[in-house]
Protein backbone atom coordinates (compact mmCIF):
# COMPACT_ATOMS: atom_id res chain seq x y z
CA UNK A 1 0.00 0.00 0.00
CA UNK A 2 1.54 3.77 -1.48
CA UNK A 3 1.18 6.59 0.84
CA UNK A 4 -1.03 8.01 -1.72
CA UNK A 5 -3.39 5.00 -1.26
CA UNK A 6 -3.20 5.48 2.43
CA UNK A 7 -4.70 9.51 1.98
CA UNK A 8 -7.21 8.17 -0.53
CA UNK A 9 -8.21 5.40 1.86
CA UNK A 10 -8.42 7.71 5.13
CA UNK A 11 -11.98 9.27 3.97
CA UNK A 12 -15.27 7.79 5.74
CA UNK A 13 -16.61 4.54 4.96
CA UNK A 14 -19.94 6.13 4.04
CA UNK A 15 -18.43 9.03 2.27
CA UNK A 16 -17.07 7.22 -0.65
CA UNK A 17 -15.81 9.35 -3.31
CA UNK A 18 -16.38 12.31 -1.33
CA UNK A 19 -14.05 11.66 0.83
CA UNK A 20 -11.14 11.11 -1.76
CA UNK A 21 -11.84 14.35 -3.48
CA UNK A 22 -11.22 15.91 -0.34
CA UNK A 23 -8.26 14.01 0.63
CA UNK A 24 -7.17 15.15 -3.07
CA UNK A 25 -8.29 18.75 -2.49
CA UNK A 26 -6.10 18.83 0.47
CA UNK A 27 -3.30 17.28 -1.03
CA UNK A 28 -3.18 20.03 -3.75
CA UNK A 29 -4.19 22.65 -0.96
CA UNK A 30 -0.97 21.78 1.20
CA UNK A 31 1.17 21.61 -2.11
CA UNK A 32 0.01 25.37 -2.39
CA UNK A 33 0.88 26.34 0.47
CA UNK A 34 4.68 24.84 0.87
CA UNK A 35 5.31 26.46 -3.10
CA UNK A 36 4.17 29.53 -2.26
CA UNK A 37 5.54 30.17 1.39
CA UNK A 38 8.84 27.87 1.74
CA UNK A 39 10.14 26.93 -2.05
CA UNK A 40 9.31 30.47 -3.82
CA UNK A 41 10.99 32.66 -1.63
CA UNK A 42 13.85 30.51 -0.81
CA UNK A 43 14.63 30.13 -4.92
CA UNK A 44 14.03 33.69 -5.14
CA UNK A 45 16.75 34.64 -2.08
CA UNK A 46 18.91 32.38 -4.22
CA UNK A 47 19.05 33.80 -7.63
CA UNK A 48 19.67 37.80 -5.73
CA UNK A 49 22.12 35.99 -3.73
CA UNK A 50 23.99 34.58 -7.17
CA UNK A 51 23.45 37.59 -8.62
CA UNK A 52 25.33 39.65 -5.99
CA UNK A 53 28.30 37.36 -6.35
CA UNK A 54 28.44 37.75 -10.14
CA UNK A 55 28.43 41.12 -9.87
CA UNK A 56 30.79 41.08 -6.84
CA UNK A 57 34.23 43.28 -6.99
CA UNK A 58 37.03 43.94 -5.81
CA UNK A 59 36.93 45.73 -2.22
CA UNK A 60 33.51 44.75 -1.51
CA UNK A 61 32.62 43.21 2.17
CA UNK A 62 31.73 39.80 2.39
CA UNK A 63 29.94 36.27 4.49
CA UNK A 64 30.42 33.10 3.85
CA UNK A 65 28.70 30.21 4.54
CA UNK A 66 30.83 29.60 7.27
CA UNK A 67 30.28 32.93 8.81
CA UNK A 68 33.88 34.46 7.98
CA UNK A 69 33.41 37.94 6.85
CA UNK A 70 35.97 39.27 5.19
CA UNK A 71 37.13 41.89 2.02
CA UNK A 72 37.12 40.79 -1.47
CA UNK A 73 41.32 41.23 -2.16
CA UNK A 74 40.77 39.54 -5.63
CA UNK A 75 38.78 37.36 -7.83
CA UNK A 76 39.44 34.13 -9.47
CA UNK A 77 36.77 31.98 -12.06
CA UNK A 78 36.04 30.03 -9.24
CA UNK A 79 37.58 31.66 -6.52
CA UNK A 80 37.90 34.34 -4.45
CA UNK A 81 40.68 35.74 -2.62
CA UNK A 82 39.46 37.52 1.28
CA UNK A 83 40.95 39.79 3.72
CA UNK A 84 39.85 38.28 6.87
CA UNK A 85 41.67 40.63 9.09
CA UNK A 86 44.61 43.27 8.66
CA UNK A 87 47.18 41.17 6.13
CA UNK A 88 45.68 37.59 6.88
CA UNK A 89 44.10 36.38 3.65
CA UNK A 90 42.23 33.39 2.80
CA UNK A 91 40.66 31.87 -0.65
CA UNK A 92 37.30 30.35 -0.63
CA UNK A 93 34.98 28.93 -3.49
CA UNK A 94 31.97 31.51 -4.91
CA UNK A 95 29.95 28.94 -3.92
CA UNK A 96 30.39 29.27 -0.32
CA UNK A 97 29.80 33.25 -0.07
CA UNK A 98 26.24 33.67 1.55
CA UNK A 99 25.85 37.50 1.45
CA UNK A 100 28.05 40.76 -0.37
CA UNK A 101 27.82 44.14 1.18
CA UNK A 102 26.43 43.42 4.37
CA UNK A 103 25.08 46.21 6.30
CA UNK A 104 26.12 48.23 3.59
CA UNK A 105 26.81 52.18 4.89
Amino acid sequence: MTLLHAFFMMGGAEGGEGGALINLVFLGLLFFVFYFFIIRPQSKRQKEIQKKVEEMKKGDKVVTGGGMIGVVNSIDEDTVLLEVDSGVKARFQKSSITDVNPNKK
